[in-house]
């Protein structure tokens, strides 16, 4: 079978790597196109292999992980490309960060391995890493911090459909519970969603979270 998704695995530790490489390579639909020991070398890698999925670890010498992860996601040569960071603990504040460059999501390095292909799958595919109201927690974090709102930017190229869809994905709701509360389709939901992608040039449903959160669409928990 002709791999679905193309995997670049960027650690320092030559272990984790060949680990993760056994266990990724053994799905039918994921490939291994190569592996980085640095950010550096990574962002090398991704421009010559054109990855679909980056597994990024954080700290690494030469070009720790957060540049690494902000520089792949600004080249447009790789807009195709998602990074899915790799982190020892939950709630690193170097995940957040990576979040806020761009990352899709992040994976803790002791997930077991059925949890890493649904991983590399979902990021593939766009989606969240984990379940929206875990991933806005995360988000949630990171933003608390006091910002300027800035809603009429965040929100002046969009429908007023889009924007109760936005308000929804910020406030963890998932897409059948979206399309349950505002009586559409699942289907129509999805639609709205690739329009505020293409109308927030974001990347995937972590990057639509921070531009709710950012908008002041997310209600105070």
């Amino acid at each position: 079978m002709t791999a679905g998704w193309r995997v670049l695995l960027v650690d320092d530790q030559p272990l984790l790597r060949q680990s993760l490489a056994m266990v990724i390579g053994h799905e039918p639909d994921l490939e291994v196109v190569g592996q980085a020991g640095d950010g550096a070398e990574g962002m090398l890698l991704a421009r010559a292999t054109r990855p679909d999925v980056v597994l990024m670890d954080v700290r690494m010498p030469r070009l720790d992980g957060l540049e690494a992860t902000r520089r792949i996601c600004a080249d447009p040569v790789l807009r195709g490309t998602r990074v899915l960071v790799l982190s020892m603990f939950e709630l690193d504040e170097y995940v957040y960060e990576a979040l806020q460059a761009g990352a899709s999501g992040f994976l803790l390095k002791d997930a077991p391995p059925e949890d890493l292909v649904e991983a590399v799958r979902r990021t593939g595919r766009g989606e969240s890493l984990f379940a929206p109201s875990i991933l806005t927690r995360l988000i949630a974090h990171y933003v608390a911090a006091p910002r300027p709102e800035r809603p009429a930017g965040e929100l002046r190229r969009l429908t007023p459909r889009e924007v109760e869809v936005l308000a929804l994905i910020g406030n963890g709701l998932a897409n059948d519970e979206i399309a349950e509360a505002l009586s559409v389709s699942v289907k129509t939901v999805k639609t709205h969603i690739t329009h505020l992608l293409a109308k927030l040039s974001a990347r995937d449903r972590a990057q639509l979270v921070i531009a709710a959160f950012n908008a002041g669409l997310v209600r105070p928990r």
